[in-house]
């Protein structure tokens, strides 16, 4: 959980575990970025995004494996500043191996470009990396067991700016009681990374109005991710 901004609702001391004692002082050991993950379950012991990549493609941990066609990793620059995390892998996605590339990934890419955001320079990324049944949303026993993964990725990359893109991916990310309607737009801090909830593209496609205040959180996210100190 987060130092700076560990949920919505509170701040919680540093639990026992994550604490090495050494005389009188107490230092952190890994403290996991997502709630809810456990350090022993972060994969600490790879060294590497490609590792972690080969872990998951090789994951037999949840049923959706046994479903989908591929493993859907995630793609982008692997040192990026902006982290883009969905939900979980469409048709189109499962297909071809690669995050967004159907009807809201074609959405989301013309939102980058109008964003002057470059896909290519940004890492893109889902809660869950295989296809859920009918496209369903992920039940929570298989994000507990996914989300390893992305606190894995987030640990690697080291982004500056995370985006959560819609109510799974926030719920994931931020909090598991957050409302997308109540937080987008909304900058949060966790552990020197500032993270915004915004609407999922595929919600766009089915509900117009939401179009207008994703553009307007997407403007606050170009403007941070060009903002020089």
């Amino acid at each position: 959980m987060s130092i700076e901004q560990p949920d919505l609702f509170g701040q919680p001391e540093l639990p026992e575990q994550y604490k090495e004692k050494s005389g009188e002082e107490e230092r952190p050991l890994y403290l996991p970025f997502i709630p809810g993950v456990k350090a022993e379950d972060a994969y600490l012991e790879l060294k590497t995004l490609e590792e972690l990549e080969q872990q998951a493609r090789n994951c037999q941990r949840c049923r959706l494996r046994e479903g989908c066609q591929q493993v859907v990793f995630g793609e982008g620059k692997g040192n990026t500043r902006l982290m883009l995390v969905g939900e979980g892998p469409g048709m189109e996605e499962d297909r071809q191996g690669r995050p967004f590339v159907g009807r809201a990934g074609q959405l989301l890419d013309k939102i980058l470009q109008a964003a002057e955001l470059p896909r290519p320079e940004v890492f893109i990324a889902n809660v869950v990396k295989c296809r859920p049944p009918g496209n369903r949303l992920p039940n929570p026993d298989e994000v507990k067991e996914c989300r390893n993964y992305l606190e894995a990725q987030i640990r690697f990359i080291k982004p500056e700016i995370l985006v959560c893109l819609g109510s799974l991916a926030s719920q994931a990310v931020i909090d598991p009681r957050a409302r997308i309607t109540a937080i987008r737009g909304k900058w949060f801090g966790r552990q020197g990374i500032k993270i915004m909830a915004t609407f999922h593209p595929a919600a766009l496609l089915r509900n117009e109005s939401y179009k207008r205040p994703t553009w307007e959180d997407f403007k606050q996210i170009r403007d941070e991710y060009y903002k020089r100190d």
